[in-house]
């Protein structure tokens, strides 16, 4: 299930969740609300962002297409809308920890930066990995994808 995961479309639009999610723990992190309240920031932004991709790729298929979608095209649109969701959710898990408790909000966001870039550097190298790269390669493109998520975290560090 995995590798099939890995193959398809989903993979661009769990990146594309991700960035979002990390640029929204980003704002949180610098005027930090309540951990509830920054769990349902992050969940109405995963729910509010999926289902404008959903409503927009269904919309311009029909447009582009001249006649109403199927089924099919239907269920296609909500795998990428789910993806999109999980990428921005991911942090979610974290702030999970910050609602009941477990570790402070601040640390909860800190840990949900890192590896929400984390997230971004695994989809490059695997990325670049299943079209060929050999490893040094692709841990090459991973880093780099990794480095342009950290110097927007140190972009966004300096400018709060």
């Amino acid at each position: 299930m995995l590798a099939a995961h890995l193959r398809s479309h989903q993979v661009s639009r769990v990146i594309y969740g991700s960035i979002i999610g990390l640029a929204l723990v980003l704002v949180l992190q610098s005027h930090p609300p309540s951990a509830g309240a920054a769990l349902a920031s992050l969940l109405g932004t995963a729910v509010a962002v999926a289902l404008a991709e959903l409503y927009s790729d269904l919309v311009g298929a029909e447009v582009s297409e001249g006649r109403r979608i199927d089924r099919r095209a239907v269920v296609a649109g909500l795998d990428d809308a789910v993806a999109v969701a999980f990428g921005i959710a991911f942090p979610c898990v974290f702030i999970v920890l910050a609602v009941t408790g477990v570790i402070e909000l601040d640390t909860a966001l800190r840990v949900a930066r890192w590896t929400g870039l984390g997230l971004i550097v695994v989809y490059g190298v695997i990325g670049a990995v299943l079209t060929g790269q050999r490893l040094p390669r692709a841990l090459a493109e991973g880093v780099a994808l990794g480095l342009i998520g950290a110097a927007l975290i140190a972009l966004k560090s300096l400018v709060h």
